[in-house]
């Protein structure tokens, strides 16, 4: 029996309408761990590292989806699309949702990659699909930062990077993510896939119907 979010999932359909109110206003950032590094650190001299990537603009961003269960309903919903650029934030917004243990974010970035991030409390893990990326786009760049993964040529074959694994509580193995990333889908259907595969199918396809696009 999957244990997604360490609960059994109950046949609801439903998903909750985003409301603005939900999230606090975003310009203020909390930090993930005072023993951290900041992202991005100001004084660093690496040469290869390049803090002026541009974000995704609203156009490139296919989908911000948070999925989660509250008490014993599966529940998704459409989150604000600047944290498609922010993952610090899309971290701290994720924490402040209702759910029994946790809540999954997903984003998919021009249909090309897409980041996935489960937190349980101070637990969080994050999964890329494509590390290359990461010399494009923020949300990539924070990822590989965030795991402590040198960042691949951007000539390389694309490769995951991060926690295949954290969705083995739903039946959802390493091995399985890793054949997810290695199609020719979009990244958004990749991340529909997978939200099936762990019974969060219809409200992650309504969640991401009133989503950016």
């Amino acid at each position: 029996m999957s244990r997604f979010n360490d609960d059994e999932f109950v046949p609801d359909d439903g998903v909750k309408p985003f409301d603005a109110d939900d999230y606090d206003e975003l310009d203020d950032y909390d930090e993930l761990s005072d023993d951290e590094d900041d992202y991005g650190d100001e004084d660093a001299d690496d040469d290869d590292y390049d803090d002026d990537l541009e974000d995704a603009s609203e156009d490139e961003i296919d989908l911000v989806v948070a999925l989660y269960n509250d008490d014993g309903e599966r529940v998704a919903v459409p989150m604000e699309p600047m944290l498609a650029n922010d993952f610090d934030e899309l971290i701290t917004q994720l924490r402040r949702l209702p759910g029994d243990a946790g809540a999954v974010g997903m984003v998919s970035i021009d249909h090309q990659f897409y980041v996935i991030v489960r937190v349980r409390g101070r637990n969080v893990q994050a999964f890329l699909s494509d590390a290359t990326q990461a010399n494009d786009w923020p949300i990539a760049r924070d990822v590989a930062d965030f795991l402590g993964e040198d960042i691949p040529d951007p000539d390389d074959d694309p490769e995951t990077m991060g926690d295949g694994d954290m969705f083995a509580d739903a039946g959802v193995g390493e091995f399985d993510m890793e054949a997810f990333a290695d199609t020719d889908e979009d990244s958004d259907e990749i991340l529909a896939d997978i939200a099936a595969r762990v019974h969060f199918g219809p409200q992650f396809e309504r969640a991401a119907n009133t989503s950016v696009r």
